[in-house]
């Protein structure tokens, strides 16, 4: 192996061998403790330690990573205590995710490393948004995600990667090619003769180099991170390298040729690395052995404190808590706490004091609360397909990009996935991000972020998710399957999700600054037949409608219909032309959480009720709030909770089949079912 001091000093040599032997001392304990049964699972990066060490030594101390399962070596080189870490692989409460998370699957804001996923490849397009956040900040600092060989083969690989290339980003993607995916090798995995290959197809350089080198890696990585900076381009470093355990410990070697164990011995990154510095006379035998007895004791001295853990015992107060970031009002921020009331009261109250109204269609009440939003928040980025110059598909943000520029309101590639990773990355570095899915059906390419990053991040690692994921959706406009769906159930199932769905242009402009000003991840489904079908009068000012409260639209005490989004239309005016029937409505307007307390009322005031939504019948939420009257209101009812929902169909494109798939074309019937029980 041919190391290359280049300008290195002697103390830095010598730091670097410290560096590198710490993490590969502690692995050889933790296989110690793992048959012990002292812990419970291992993903061993022995062999591969000289890519983790180096790149982090490489890096300024501020600069996100985003490791995999086989990085220790990032940890330990930004020098996370070991009892810490030893804690949170022991699942204890004292671990950097209180015990909710397993071995590498924790991110640490101090320490500038995201934690990862199961799924691998959603961390490459963080990375890409943390390197937007510096580029918007002209910060001379990159990002770096690892990824392994078998990892390229995702799709979230090829969006990160285009995105980058199409944004100028500054962030290293660095490929550990240890060439196998767990079993799979890599003339089963790939047909390229490298993978640098595969960055020449987006536009980008890149380069292979040995990676059992630390001095090769260190010097690759710091000259590249410099190539970045200077040039705002991204680079993919492909590093060879090969791990001398299995991809976990329980799955063995059995299927990796002697062979190949044989070859990569010689090439091992500490003994190769030990051996040179022996030979330019920076280290001895005796030196080294005393470094080795040095770590022995730190390790052994580590471990005591880490047995020392506390439990993980759940206490569920504190566990349901963690799931949400805290919301911290800004102190110009003008909120009104309540419009639970109908929208006459409510503005027959504020009007003339508070307020000014103008009349809004829904779609201009949801653009004004965006334009709002984007001057009340500089650090607001909107993100989506055709959203700049075109203004959306929709044309909610026409104009947008004259007025804050193109930075701000940024057109996308067609990468679902990797947009939303982008906004998380951006989340990091203190942004809030909207991203406009251009049609709510199309979230399907972006779910597994959603679902899997967005949602669980603040309750795996305290770290929140500053995005809004705006959705239009919905059936009536003969758009057919693929443009009608009404998915907000998917996502309402997802603790650490919040989703609201507006049905008036007042709550829609209240929600949407809510949902920005909120620093969770919020779901903001906009109904496409409400764009330019309802108007009403709406705030000329920056306000708020409270997430998570329902708002009582119309008295009566005979039948309650509790609903949302084209549901309160289709309530309001089965009503209005039934004046015979008592109705009670109700507008849920928050989907998750939802106000138990408003549903209750409306059992109260009626004891018959009809949900009605949109979505089809079997996993929608009516289900949910059936089964929630059913269990706390049992008492207050006078007639079994119905359903009304629309057909377990796809929505189909005919304007008289989509006509009969509504709810709408069965709710005469259910209601008169409910009134006759």
């Amino acid at each position: 192996m041919n190391f290359d001091r280049k300008n290195l000093s002697s103390e830095q040599l010598v730091l670097f061998y410290r560096q590198l032997l710490w993490p590969r001392m502690i692995e050889e304990k933790m296989l110690l403790l793992l048959r012990q049964g002292k812990i419970s699972k291992w993903f061993s990066g022995i062999g591969q330690e000289a890519i983790a060490v180096g790149a982090t030594l490489a890096l300024q101390q501020d600069e996100w990573i985003m490791p995999l399962h086989r990085n220790l070596g990032v940890f330990t080189s930004r020098n996370m205590p070991l009892h810490k870490l030893f804690m949170q692989w022991q699942g204890s409460k004292d671990g950097y995710s209180k015990g909710r998370e397993r071995s590498f699957h924790f991110g640490s804001r101090q320490h500038h490393i995201c934690g990862m996923i199961s799924h691998l490849g959603p961390q490459l397009a963080i990375a890409d948004g943390v390197a937007l956040a510096y580029k918007l900040k002209k910060e001379d600092k990159i990002s770096l995600a690892f990824t392994g060989e078998g990892g390229t083969s995702e799709g979230d690989f090829h969006e990160a990667l285009n995105v980058a290339a199409v944004w100028d980003l500054p962030v290293i993607f660095l490929v550990e090619n240890n060439g196998y995916g767990l079993s799979t090798p890599t003339d089963e995995q790939y047909r390229c003769i490298t993978l640098t290959d595969r960055a020449k197809g987006y536009g980008m350089e890149a380069v292979q180099i040995d990676g059992n080198n630390i001095l090769a890696v260190y010097d690759t990585v710091k000259g590249v991170r410099e190539y970045c900076i200077k040039n705002q381009k991204p680079y993919l470093i492909e590093c060879l390298t090969f791990r001398m355990r299995g991809h976990e410990e329980a799955s063995g070697t059995k299927y990796i040729p002697k062979k190949l164990f044989e070859i990569w011995e010689l090439k091992d990154p500490v003994k190769e690395y030990e051996k040179y510095l022996k030979a330019i006379g920076l280290l001895n035998d005796t030196e080294i052995e005393s470094i080795r007895n040095e770590f022995k004791e730190r390790i052994e001295e580590e471990l005591q404190i880490g047995f020392e853990k506390k439990s993980a015992e759940g206490d569920v107060d504190e566990e349901l808590d963690d799931v949400y970031a805290k919301s911290h009002a800004a102190k110009s921020r003008v909120k009104l706490l309540d419009n639970s009331r109908s929208f006459y009261d409510f503005q027959n109250e504020y009007l003339g004091t508070r307020f000014k109204f103008h009349e809004k269609r829904f779609v201009d009440a949801i653009k004004e609360g965006l334009y709002q939003s984007m001057n009340h928040h500089p650090n607001l980025v909107l993100m989506g397909q055709d959203i700049a110059e075109y203004g959306g598909v929709f044309k909610i943000t026409e104009g947008f990009v004259e007025e804050f520029g193109k930075e701000r309101v940024r057109n996308t590639p067609l990468c679902e996935s990797a947009i939303l990773g982008s906004a998380l990355g951006l989340s990091l570095e203190g942004f809030k991000s909207m991203v406009e899915m251009q049609f709510a059906d199309f979230v399907t390419m972006g779910f597994n972020q959603i679902v899997n990053n967005l949602a669980k991040i603040h309750y795996r690692w305290s770290q929140n998710a500053d995005i809004v994921v705006r959705m239009p959706t919905g059936a009536g406009v003969g758009a057919g399957p693929f443009h009608s769906q009404s998915n907000e159930a998917w996502f309402a199932h997802t603790p650490g999700l919040k989703v609201v769905y507006p049905s008036t242009p007042v709550d829609a402009k209240g929600l949407l600054i809510a949902a920005i000003d909120d620093p969770n991840p919020v779901i903001y489904f906009e109904h496409k037949a409400l764009y330019r079908s309802v108007s009403g009068q709406v705030p000329e000012d920056y306000y708020e409608i409270e997430i998570g409260k329902a708002r009582h639209v119309r008295e009566g005490d005979e039948i309650g219909i509790i609903t949302y989004g084209a549901g309160v239309h289709w309530a309001e005016d089965y009503a209005a032309d039934h004046p015979e029937i008592s109705i009670d409505i109700i507008d849920l307007r928050t989907l998750l959480p939802l106000d138990y307390f408003g549903i209750r009322e409306a059992v109260q005031r009626t004891g018959r009720i009809l949900v009605l939504h949109e979505d089809t019948l079997i996993g929608g939420i009516g289900g949910e709030i059936a089964a929630w009257i059913g269990e706390h209101c049992f008492d207050l009812l006078d007639a079994p909770v119905i359903r009304c929902a629309s057909l377990d169909t796809p929505v189909p494109f005919s304007i008289e089949l989509e006509n009969d798939f509504l709810a709408k074309a069965r709710l005469e019937e259910f209601v008169q079912k409910l009134m006759n029980y």
